[in-house]
């Protein structure tokens, strides 16, 4: 029982140890990666009609720059809760706890 409590609690931490963010040049972008440590915002911005989408320093987000500081909000669909997840995540706590 105390494994399953450390294993929900390893999984709690690494989803919040770092941003992630997509990171692409043009479409589609499917390529996602956990910013460096001096990087806090994912960003998305068009230069030439070509999308270019990746981690950036928060004093670099100005003009036409996109910032925003959640993980992989810098794509074109919005994410949210799965509630798939949300139902096994249910499911495991009313069983084990």
């Amino acid at each position: 029982m105390k494994f399953y409590g450390a294993l929900i609690l390893f999984m709690t931490l690494s989803a919040a140890w770092g941003l992630r963010c997509y990171v692409c040049v043009g479409k589609p972008c499917k390529d996602t990666m956990t910013c460096p440590a001096n990087f806090d915002r994912c960003t998305s911005f068009v230069l030439n009609d070509v999308v270019y989408k990746s981690c950036i320093d928060r004093s670099a987000c100005n003009g036409p720059i996109k910032c925003c500081d959640t993980d992989l909000c810098n794509s074109a669909v919005p994410t949210g809760s799965s509630v798939l997840l949300l139902l096994v995540s249910s499911g495991i706590l009313t069983l084990f706890l």
